[in-house]
């Protein structure tokens, strides 16, 4: 990797890590929150789902954006966007109480979502940018999807630890993250200069160049697509589970919950390190690594489906190992898809896809919410979908012999 480059890539890589903070953290403090608001375990989790949902749909035209005007003209008025978001959403939790204090921490939440939708989506296309090297694009995607799975392994860590200062401090603190990624962003990195910058394509021009590119390669990138959303679907709903299992079944509250939160994460951590470092740039091992971890995740699933284990260790170390899974398919994922995309498209095409995985965000959590009664029923579910994902990682993703990109 060029050593001019690594300040960038450090300042770039803080923005996952703080648009994670911004949503993961609130996981473990959810159950609090109901309380303190006095309202249900689903009218909690769309606390989650609004700050997602409302990206799902901001996404694409960020992508768009950044491809006629610069990724990184996008990426710094998002982050302030977010971090007007946390402000509302902490002081309408300060200054109110019961469902006023809720409908203004959801209004906070889905200002912070449309500024998650241009900083996150947009790290991706600017990574394949920055670098020419297919090797360094692996790289550094691989430590990008760490430093976003490390703002999940802190994330749980974090929030309980401020949610035990004040419950609503969570909220109140992501401004000032925001803070440190917006100037980390405006001073270390430098884009590349695109060449649509002086002259924007026509947006009729460019939406009939992806529908062109869709249809042209639709099957390799609806099947990144829907793989990418599987793998947040089960990621958040198991932790939404988790948290509520770990308060409600084992009395365990306050850091004690985010350490234990954080286990299954640091796995999904560490996978997604040694899975971005082991793939470089050869597509045959990526689509191999991806099918492995889809492998080990749906394993991992079915066993606490059968099983329903009952004791908290068990139940870490099983979903520690589907976290693995998942953590090896994810930097896989992103190259795949960064590296087989023109540099004018790249932008839109990433954001459809970071749409998908915001998608299984969303619904994660409530869906979890709905079903977390009946345990079997929920990992069955989870088992399903990653059944559903490694036939399509195995049958969709052909990496062809003479060509730089899956066909």
């Amino acid at each position: 990797m060029q050593a001019k480059k690594k300040w960038d890539l450090a300042a770039i890589a803080s923005i996952p890590v703080i648009m994670t903070l911004a949503n993961s953290m609130l996981i473990p403090v959810l159950p609090l929150m109901e309380k303190k608001l006095h309202i249900s375990s689903a009218q909690g989790s769309l606390i989650i789902t609004v700050y997602a949902a409302v990206a799902i749909i901001f996404i694409p035209i960020a992508g768009y954006l950044s491809d006629c005007f610069g990724r990184k003209k996008i990426i710094i008025p998002s982050l302030i966007i977010a971090a007007a978001g946390g402000v509302v959403s902490g002081l309408g939790a300060w200054l109110f109480q019961g469902l006023a204090a809720y409908w203004i921490i959801l209004a906070g939440r889905f200002i912070q979502g449309i500024g998650a939708a241009g900083a996150f989506p947009i790290v991706l296309p600017l990574i394949g940018d920055m670098f020419k090297n297919e090797e360094d694009v692996s790289s550094s995607l691989g430590i990008v999807e760490t430093s976003n799975t490390m703002g999940k392994v802190l994330s749980p860590i974090i929030g309980s630890a401020l949610a035990m200062v004040l419950w609503y401090f969570p909220f109140l603190i992501i401004p000032f993250v925001c803070l440190i990624s917006i100037v980390a962003v405006a001073w270390l990195v430098k884009a590349p200069k695109s060449n649509s910058d002086n002259n924007p394509m026509a947006f009729r021009e460019f939406i009939a160049g992806v529908k062109k590119l869709l249809k042209e390669e639709g099957r390799w990138l609806y099947a990144i697509f829907a793989i990418g959303g599987i793998a947040m679907f089960v990621l958040f709903g198991f932790l939404f589970y988790l948290s509520n299992i770990l308060e409600d079944r084992h009395q365990i509250k306050s850091i004690w919950k985010g350490l234990l939160l954080s286990i299954p994460l640091v796995a999904v951590c560490l996978s997604s390190f040694i899975g971005g470092k082991f793939v470089g740039k050869n597509k045959q091992r990526m689509k191999w690594v991806t099918v492995a971890g889809i492998v080990i995740q749906f394993a991992a699933l079915l066993v606490i489906a059968i099983w329903n284990p009952a004791h908290k260790i068990s139940l870490l170390l099983l979903l520690s190992g589907a976290g693995m899974g998942i953590g090896l398919s994810l930097p896989c994922l992103d190259a795949l898809i960064t590296e087989g995309i023109e540099k004018e498209q790249r932008g839109t095409i990433t954001s459809l896809y970071s749409s998908m995985r915001f998608i299984g965000v969303a619904s994660g959590p409530l869906i979890a919410a709905l079903i977390m009664n009946h345990a079997p029923a929920l990992f069955y579910t989870f088992t399903a979908v990653s059944a559903a994902a490694g036939l399509t990682a195995l049958l969709a993703i052909k990496p062809g012999a003479s060509k730089e990109k899956p066909v």
